[in-house]
């Protein structure tokens, strides 16, 4: 088994979606990456509701979240995921678009463990993509109830 672990990604754009797919592939960064679209089915994949009330036990190494969801906004599943004491250790980076202070502040202010805006160059995205997925997924040791593989 090769240790990496599970990525949860909450994104709602398309082309964002399959670039980040497309960049965790090609550096054989993750075992497996789950897709949710917006804040509410990122939730419900959480806290094991609705569709996902039958998946396992075991929560994410790494969220990668948005923040401009629809149904359920990122800073609202953050803040969920942080004041919840079966979620609030699983590490959350935003990936987002939004250079806003008020947003980085917020996120850090609701624990986010990293914030990295969006490069718009696919280049550049590939690339910080790749480091994410190195550092969250193989380097960093994640929290006990991650999934992982030993």
């Amino acid at each position: 088994m090769n240790g990496l672990g599970r990525i949860l990604l909450v994104e709602d754009d398309p082309k964002d979606i399959d670039l980040t797919l497309r960049a965790l592939a090609q550096y054989n960064l993750a075992n497996e990456v789950v897709v949710v679209r917006d804040g509410e089915e990122a939730l419900d994949y959480l806290f094991r509701r609705g569709d996902f009330a039958t998946r396992g036990s075991e929560n994410p190494a790494v969220l990668l979240l948005d923040l401009k969801l629809p149904q359920v906004d990122g800073l609202e599943v953050l803040q969920q995921i942080k004041s919840d004491e079966t979620l609030k250790l699983i590490p959350v980076v935003v990936l987002t678009s939004s250079h806003e202070e008020k947003d980085v502040v917020a996120s850090y202010k609701l624990g986010v463990n990293a914030y990295v805006v969006k490069p718009v160059d696919f280049h550049q995205f590939v690339e910080a993509i790749k480091e994410l997925g190195v550092f969250w997924a193989v380097i960093n040791e994640p929290p006990p109830g991650s999934m992982r593989n030993k």
